[in-house]
């Protein structure tokens, strides 16, 4: 596992954790093959790891509305958009795993409005980027153009909360100058 120079912030001795975060870091290794350099980074601030962790599973682990897919691909071009390179990657890995798409992570972080999407995602990722970058400039047509679309009330709230959140994460990520694990640029490729 590697834990040194992940960050300007010095990573926290990881046998010194709360039991409950060090079972999640192990839980994240044996599922992943390595921890995600966010996991390290946050546990220096046990409260806060817990929160944040706790409100990224709520918004992007649960099930119906949304795909998971659709989940990462808010993810990867609100990261995008705030020049978060960690989010970009960590994210674009899982999105490509999720789509099953070697491509569309690329393409997504870019711009999503030349990434060759459906209208619905396109859509989607415009509502998004507006979230990230302009929330105050929300409008109800904007809620109604996505209802048009198919999107239920539950699923526009789940788009704003998901940019908003990675929004926070991503500036974070940003302040830390947090690298992404290696492991991340190869996965979902081929």
């Amino acid at each position: 596992m590697q834990t040194d120079e992940i960050s300007r912030f010095p990573p926290p001795d990881l046998a010194s954790l709360p039991d409950d975060i060090q079972a999640r870091l192990v839980a994240v290794q044996e599922k992943a093959g390595f921890i995600p350099n966010v996991f390290v980074l946050l546990a220096a601030r046990p409260d806060e790891f817990r929160a944040f962790f706790a409100y990224h599973d709520a918004l992007m682990e649960k099930d119906g509305g949304l795909s998971r897919a659709e989940r990462e691909m808010i993810v990867v071009a609100t990261s995008g958009l705030n020049h978060c390179h960690y989010c970009v990657i960590a994210h674009g890995a899982i999105l490509r795993i999720r789509a099953k798409d070697p491509f569309i992570a690329d393409k997504v972080a870019i711009n999503h409005r030349k990434a060759g999407l459906s209208d619905r995602h396109r859509a989607m990722l415009d509502f998004a980027a507006k979230v990230a970058l302009a929330s105050h400039e929300v409008e109800d047509a904007d809620v109604a153009a996505l209802s048009d679309l198919g999107f239920s009330q539950d699923d526009v709230w789940d788009i704003a909360a998901i940019a908003a959140f990675f929004a926070m994460s991503n500036r974070i990520a940003n302040v830390a100058s947090l690298k992404p694990n290696a492991e991340f640029y190869a996965l979902g490729r081929g």
